[in-house]
């Protein structure tokens, strides 16, 4: 079943700037108002992930994993949005809080991260144990979205997804760090280094507190973190050393989602904009660098996870449109 060709994305009249669009969800929205039932998953290193479910529990309800963006959760405004909008489809959703994004710092000293695919391969594992014979399905936005795609790349026709959707990804992550240091854009770097620094001073307080010495030592080793300007400086100093990774250059290469995109062989849609304030144009893959399996919807403007359409006295959101229409013609 083929699902309907997108009809072409319009901003909102007063919404044309890729930056209104960036954060009319984040400071104009009102997030969609929906219960969820908590799970929590522990990993092989110990560690747990929180999940947030939503919508119907029979055994063979189509599922759709929801994965977050940097410093997100399952409470984001476009989490919710398209959890909303798959509970009116009758399908299942869950929502992965990355460690320690789900209000409670993790257990370990590694963090989340852009190549976290790791975490990602147990939680779908998991999925498939939890319900079998549910159709098994997943939604990436930024971060969420480069992890996935990565993920897809690494496990090919192994992946136990029937389909995927990733957002706004940033598909190489050296390019990114270079791209949110330029112009408006360092305004969104200057909250996200200051969400990121919390999150770790957050995991320091949690270790004092309960007295874990070798993980507040392996923190303490980072050094001092008042300096840390920019994305290089955060991911060399805290993210590489944190989750095994040589140095800056040695995490932003073998994370950066580009470079296993020919190995997928999921069937893939990625929503784009090419006016997106966190990714350069010469950014995204060209058609030769896709696997046959994946399809780039690329639109002139929506900036990130953006696409707000509408007028702003009643806004829509077409990726909660568009999303659950595709996922619906891949069954």
């Amino acid at each position: 079943m083929n699902s309907p060709a997108p009809a072409a994305f319009a901003p909102a009249i007063g919404l044309g700037n890729p930056h209104l669009q960036t954060l009319w969800g984040p400071l104009w929205r009102k997030s969609p108002n929906l219960a969820h039932q908590r799970e929590r998953v522990w990993l092989a290193d110990g560690d747990f992930l929180d999940l947030d479910w939503s919508g119907p529990h029979q055994a063979d309800a189509p599922l759709v994993l929801v994965l977050h963006g940097l410093t997100g959760s399952s409470r984001s405004h476009y989490v919710l949005g398209l959890q909303q909008a798959l509970q009116a489809y009758g399908w299942a959703s869950v929502a992965l809080n990355w460690r320690g994004c789900s209000g409670e710092p993790n257990l370990l000293p590694r963090s989340y991260h852009s190549g976290a695919s790791e975490d990602l391969a147990e939680v779908v594992r998991h999925l498939r144990a939890q319900r079998p014979m549910a159709p098994l399905y997943a939604v990436g936005y930024s971060l969420g979205g480069n992890v996935l795609l990565k993920y897809l790349g690494e496990t090919g026709a192994a992946s136990q997804l029937q389909a995927a959707v990733a957002v706004s990804v940033p598909f190489r992550l050296d390019h990114c760090a270079d791209r949110i240091g330029l112009g408006f854009s360092r305004v969104y770097q200057a909250h996200f280094m200051r969400e990121m620094l919390a999150y770790v001073k957050g995991k320091q307080r949690h270790f004092q507190h309960h007295g874990h010495d070798e993980a507040l030592a392996a923190l303490a080793r980072l050094g001092p973190l008042e300096n840390l300007k920019n994305f290089w400086d955060f991911d060399g100093r805290v993210t590489a050393p944190l989750n095994g990774f040589s140095d800056v250059h040695d995490y932003y290469r073998r994370s950066s989602s580009r470079y296993f995109l020919g190995e997928n062989r999921t069937p893939t849609l990625i929503i784009q904009s090419s006016d997106d304030p966190f990714v350069f144009p010469h950014s995204l893959p060209p058609a030769n660098e896709l696997a046959a399996q994946t399809t780039l919807e690329l639109h002139s403007r929506g900036g990130h996870v953006g696409f707000v359409d509408g007028s702003l006295r009643q806004p829509g959101y077409y990726l909660e449109r568009r999303i659950p229409q595709w996922l619906t013609g891949r069954r």
